[in-house]
């Protein structure tokens, strides 16, 4: 085997090597990533980016466990989070426990 065909085998070789992967990582990564919107789980400075009114991106709420501020749990998690004083998560925006 000459030394140009053998350089294109291991390219080759790498490619399929990088690529294989490249599947492998994106699997792992979408099944590690299924999240949900909690709203009213988080604490102070602790919620995710685009809360709601009164916030502008992520660590920016005002008081724990804000009812307009997300952050993403593990799918399926967030109604079901043990909170303080009977609070529970929600998946839509809350009217509770806002910033005064």
């Amino acid at each position: 085997m000459s030394k140009k065909t053998l350089a294109g085998a291991t390219a080759v070789a790498g490619a399929v090597a990088m690529a294989l992967s490249g599947a492998t990582l994106m699997a792992s990564t979408t099944a590690a990533s299924a999240k949900e919107k909690c709203y009213g789980v988080s604490l102070a400075g602790q919620n995710d980016c685009a809360a709601g009114p009164g916030t502008t991106c992520a660590g920016t709420s005002t008081v724990d466990y804000q009812g307009n501020a997300w952050k993403l749990v593990a799918d399926g998690t967030c109604t079901t989070m043990e909170l303080p004083d009977n609070r529970m998560g929600s998946l839509e925006p809350l009217d509770r426990d806002l910033p005064a």
